[in-house]
């Protein structure tokens, strides 16, 4: 998937001539399109959150990978069955990925992006860190994302180009400049995961231990992002293959002033073997630590 940049707004356009201003019209209409189809997307996710919170509650503990793999599979479809109709119907000729994807470009076109219970293994525990997300790429770029909290009833949205917000409140990162005051997150590896994947992971937490205030470690990754965005956490960082599904967090915190790199400080792709998503004062020092 190609470069997710610092800037997403439109480019590209000459001041003065007709065909530019054929262009700013078309980019004004594009924009209007795109934060009608962020009201639609923000109702899908909603009312699929709702769904799962209803399924919220009792912890089951399953005896066997098996049972634990059909409990998620529930979980997840009956999400799905709620998204997708409300999200086809948004965009009819879009693609649709609800898996967790390696790296790599999608194919030309616009694409739904979703993941209908992330954090899903914490809601079969009774944990609160869990949410739906809803992301449409176009052209192998996001362009507007919705995640929904259900239990606390928040929805985070990002517009390229157009801010970050909950519930239509103006999102920013932190103004922190110190790595050695800055809180900072990370998610671990999943099961199947490479143990030298696994072993990177606890290198780089016991590296940032030494250099930050406070280093978080849970699941899912879009929870840390989000709160990045907020200025809530300063800087968070994954070794655990750099999917598409960081895209929903990644546009998140670009929206709000962060930036986005992978943990060597290169522009970052979901081909990126590590994603660092950062408040733009601590960036450079987080580039630093995980790259000892």
């Amino acid at each position: 998937m190609s470069e997710l940049i610092r800037s997403t707004g439109y480019t590209g356009y000459t001041a003065g001539s007709a065909n530019a201003a054929s262009a700013a019209g078309a980019a004004t209409a594009a924009a209007a399109s795109d934060a009608e189809l962020l009201a639609g997307t923000v109702a899908a996710v909603e009312a699929a959150g709702s769904v799962l919170r209803e399924r919220f509650g009792d912890v089951v503990r399953h005896r066997t990978r098996e049972e634990l793999m059909n409990a998620l599979a529930a979980n997840d479809e009956a999400a799905l069955d709620v998204l997708r109709p409300r999200l086809n119907n948004l965009r009819p000729g879009a693609g649709w990925v609800e898996e967790e994807l390696e790296g790599g470009a999608l194919p030309a076109g616009e694409w739904w992006v979703v993941d209908p219970a992330e954090g899903n293994v914490n809601h079969l525990h009774g944990l609160p860190e869990w949410a739906v997300t809803a992301t449409l790429v176009r052209e192998n770029q996001p362009v507007l994302t919705a995640v929904h909290l259900p239990l606390t009833g928040e929805t985070y949205t990002a517009l390229a180009g157009g801010g970050a917000h909950v519930d239509g409140r103006p999102l920013r990162v932190s103004e922190t400049t110190d790595l050695g005051l800055a809180l900072v997150a990370t998610s671990q590896a999943r099961p199947d995961e490479a143990e030298a994947v696994t072993r990177r992971i606890g290198s780089s937490i016991t590296a940032m231990l030494l250099d930050a205030l406070v280093v978080r470690t849970s699941v899912p990754a879009t929870l840390h992002l989000l709160n990045v965005a907020a200025g809530r956490i300063d800087a968070f960082w994954q070794f655990a293959g750099a999917r598409a599904d960081l895209l929903p967090g990644a546009l998140l915190v670009v929206e709000a002033g962060g930036r986005i790199s992978d943990a060597e400080g290169r522009p970052w792709t979901t081909d990126s073997e590590s994603l660092l998503a950062a408040a733009p004062g601590v960036h450079s020092d987080a580039v630093a630590t995980l790259s000892r």
